[in-house]
């Protein structure tokens, strides 16, 4: 017999998927109300929906009655992770959005990219970077000005001459297609049929401007706008805010205020103390670690910049160590009741040969990149210290199941230049842009060295140091060198891959879908493989 009448069960079918079953989802459309529900589903006997039926439905204000009283009178915390948002932010410096994801739970991010889209265009003639307040009401703010502009310049000049040595280069006749009628590879000059000739060209124009844009990025200014999508829950939407309200940085201050007025529309009651007296207190806190941290160094280390880049394992421990706690924990879960440690003084005792087979036995079961190794290989830590160009940073920043340290952006270690760049004969605009960059950069820091960011191009080198276990490593370093990679991080992936080998040789061979190869056109082969996607979902 049914838990419900047959007007309550038409009521509730407009709030949850279905009526009877033991598993449903919650559509009832307030944010407030779907997360209220799931937490008060914690504090009672009741069912979710007679909870709905009984304390609900005639109080409209319920959802938020509940969170004011559970977050404000009792601060259970994870109450605010069961409210969740989406939030568009368009026109947000590279500065700013690389301080927004450095948030590593609770949010995911979608940013636009420098691989498909050109940074080229004006708008009401003027090119899209962040002007800073600060900055350009300083004597600073037409030499600031000019420089970005230079930047862009620069860039967008270069677009086009660069799309054509590329393809100049690479052409399409060196590259073979799939072939629709039988699924085979054709080479270009083969394919008869108009819509193959199409989708071809399609693939081929998509590849090469990826490589030209790939190539010019360096040329950008950490100034250039971008827009960002971000999802997240309440709990860490809150200390997202609280972390910009702390900020130096006035873009970075107002962003937390929009945002804020924003997530007040959909999830109010989740980030409520984002800017109230707790969250003051809880900003304050973080400027204090800032400057005594500042403070510190200050006091303590020398600056010493070194030009040019660098990837270098700093800290790891003996394979021999590594290997034992690893296969403590393979044996762990699946061991009859004993603890950890007599586990461990019995893989101490196993021999090493015994112990390298089990490792190539996990190794073994591996069959594609996505199969992760388990937790066990978690029990294994490496920390790299980096100083790679900032564009190639950003993308490495994207990793956050890891601890990343990183100073400010300076000219002070130098920047790279591409020798596509060289070949084409642009050189010599691209030192005196990036030149110009020191020069104006050198003078905004004695004053702004936080503003002065702005102003640093992708191009140069960044230091910052990561550290993450043998799991992790085997995720990044696998994922970093898939052949459509940016040939900047590729490299820096392999350079990680060749170090843990050298410290851990047998553990490291878990890693086996490594690439260590070198592509001419990164994105063609995965553009390839859009393409026959496109082409299945069409015939659909």
């Amino acid at each position: 017999m049914s838990e419900f009448s047959i007007k309550e069960r038409k009521i509730l079918s407009e709030h949850f998927s279905n009526t009877e079953g033991n598993v449903f989802a919650i559509i009832t459309p307030r944010q407030v109300d779907r997360g209220a529900l799931m937490s008060r589903y914690s504090r009672t006997d009741k069912s979710m929906r007679r909870i709905f039926l009984d304390e609900f439905l005639q109080n409209k204000n319920r959802g938020e009655e509940f969170y004011n009283r559970v977050l404000l009178e009792y601060g259970d915390d994870s109450v605010a992770e069961l409210g969740e948002a989406q939030i568009a932010i368009e026109g947000l410096s590279n500065i700013a959005v690389k301080k927004i994801e450095d948030r590593r739970i609770g949010l995911s991010y979608l940013e636009k990219s420098s691989r498909y889209v050109a940074w080229n265009k004006k708008e009401n003639g003027k090119y899209g970077f962040y002007r800073d307040p600060e900055i350009m009401k300083s004597r600073f703010g037409d030499m600031y000005e000019d420089s970005c502009n230079l930047s862009f310049a620069v860039y967008s000049k270069n677009i086009e001459p660069m799309v054509n040595y590329v393809r100049e280069k690479y052409p399409i006749e060196k590259y073979s297609f799939k072939y629709s009628k039988d699924g085979k590879e054709k080479s270009f000059s083969k394919l008869k049929k108009e819509s193959d000739i199409k989708s071809a060209n399609m693939i081929y124009r998509g590849s090469t401007k990826a490589k030209a844009l790939d190539i010019l990025r360096g040329l950008l200014p950490a100034s250039t706008l971008t827009n960002v999508g971000i999802t997240g829950n309440g709990r860490a939407f809150e200390y997202l805010l609280t972390v910009l309200g702390s900020s130096e940085l006035k873009e970075e201050q107002d962003l937390a205020s929009k945002i804020k007025k924003e997530l007040d529309t959909t999830i109010k009651s989740f980030v409520r103390r984002a800017d109230d007296k707790y969250g003051n207190a809880f900003q304050k806190y973080l400027k204090d670690i800032k400057n005594k941290s500042r403070a510190i160094a200050l006091k303590e280390i020398r600056s010493n910049p070194k030009k040019g880049a660098f990837t270098k394992i700093v800290d790891y421990e003996t394979e021999k160590n590594a290997i034992d706690k690893i296969i403590t924990s393979i044996m762990y879960e699946q061991s009859p009741s004993t603890s950890y440690q007599n586990i461990l003084e019995h893989v101490k005792k196993m021999s090493k040969e015994r112990k390298n087979k089990i490792i190539n036995e996990f190794t073994k079961i591996r069959t594609n990149r996505r199969h992760r190794p388990s937790r066990a290989f978690e029990n294994v830590y490496y920390t790299f210290d980096l100083c790679n160009n900032f564009g190639m940073f950003r993308d490495f920043h994207r990793h956050r199941a890891l601890t990343l340290e990183r100073q400010l952006l300076t000219t002070d270690h130098g920047y790279s230049i591409p020798n596509e760049i060289k070949i084409l004969g642009i050189e010599k605009d691209f030192k005196e842009c990036m030149n110009n960059t020191k020069d104006v950069f050198d003078k905004i820091r004695m004053k702004y060295p936080e503003q002065g960011q702005y102003v640093v191009n992708f191009g140069y080198n960044y230091p910052y140091f990561m550290k993450f276990n043998l799991r992790e490593a085997c995720h990044l370093v696998e994922l970093r060198t898939v052949p459509q990679g940016h040939a900047d991080y590729r490299r820096v992936a392999q350079q990680m891959f060749r170090q843990i080998n050298k410290v851990h040789p047998n553990l490291s061979k878990i890693m086996k879908y490594v690439d260590m190869k070198e592509y001419d056109l990164e994105r063609f082969e995965s553009e390839k493989r859009t393409e026959e996607k496109r082409k299945k979902l069409k015939k659909q």
